[in-house]
């Protein structure tokens, strides 16, 4: 993922990733996988949760701004 060059953060139980496009999104994930394959992981479980602004401009910071609010 930091190979990647895009905005990420790692939390407890969830990696965010800021990507230009799902395409993008889609070849970072896949990489993992492949890794995770290569490190002879028997069992990889990935839950994608993918959050689409169309009517707002989004970012990892807008998104813990916004939180800070609350």
């Amino acid at each position: 993922i930091e190979s990647s060059g895009l905005k990420h953060e790692t939390g407890g139980m969830a990696t965010t990733i800021e990507a230009p496009d799902l395409d993008t999104l889609f070849k970072i994930i896949e990489k993992c996988h492949e890794a995770m394959v290569k490190m002879g992981a028997q069992r990889i479980h990935i839950d994608l949760r993918v959050d689409h602004r169309l009517d707002v401009e989004a970012s990892i910071e807008s998104k813990l701004k916004a939180l800070g609010k609350r």
